[in-house]
């Protein structure tokens, strides 16, 4: 069964977008059978979409890479079914809002 899976980038919490020109590169070998589709970009937030098999496994190795460069903070996730329209969030575990792409 295959996921899409989100991460939301807030902005007002980045200290530039800099790490967007090479962060599908770095993810690549780190998220093994799962494959990055690009991204939504918009005023307030980016999303970065990921098509997987196991959303919180994936997620897992993204945060990693995104701890290593020091921008996990403003960041939340949530996945659905591709093609689905209900997400569940993954991060943060507490999540303040529900997770949407609008």
């Amino acid at each position: 069964m295959e996921y899409e899976l989100v991460i939301k980038f807030y902005r007002k919490s980045l200290p530039d977008e800099a790490f967007l020109a090479t962060l599908e590169d770095e993810l690549r070998p780190v998220i093994g059978a799962a494959r990055t589709d690009g991204y939504d970009v918009r005023p307030k937030d980016i999303n970065l979409f990921v098509q997987t098999d196991d959303p919180r496994v994936t997620f897992r190795k993204v945060k990693s890479v995104l701890d290593a460069k020091g921008i996990e903070r403003g960041v939340s996730a949530a996945y659905r079914l591709a093609g689905g329209a209900q997400f569940t969030s993954v991060y943060p575990p507490r999540p303040m809002r529900k997770f949407s792409l609008d």
